[in-house]
């Protein structure tokens, strides 16, 4: 799997252009092994081919991994009226030894927020 090295330090624009980058060389077979290795976050998705739920499972030695489904028009329960909104679902898996399950949940949590208001990603 490409890594993006430094992804902290880099803004959405710099990782996407990185993204279609390694993608090419991905699909190109010339990937080379230090572009796959140095991950400690990866992320995996499932729904282009229509995946609903999955748990991801860590690949030694990184400390978490981000499943990420197939987004569907679900109805939901504003307090007076079921409305249709667009539902991600998420699975996150973490490393208890090295991150606290707590810090995990407020991952997720602030996670969905940004998802709520993709404006924010900009930010």
């Amino acid at each position: 799997v490409p890594v993006i090295k430094d992804a902290d330090k880099k803004g959405i624009l710099q990782i996407s252009q990185e993204m279609g980058e390694l993608a090419k060389k991905a699909r190109d077979g010339k990937l080379t092994p230090a572009e796959m290795s140095g991950a400690c976050f990866t992320i995996s998705s499932l729904g282009g081919i229509g995946g609903r739920y999955f748990t991801p499972i860590i690949n030694a030695p990184e400390v978490a991994i981000l499943g990420v489904c197939k987004s569907t028009i679900e109805p939901v329960w504003d307090g007076k009226a079921f409305q249709p909104r667009l539902m991600l679902p998420l699975s996150l898996t973490w490393d208890h030894r090295v991150i606290d399950g707590a810090a995990a949940a407020r991952f997720n949590v602030y996670l969905g927020q940004i998802l709520g208001d993709f404006r924010r990603v900009l930010l």
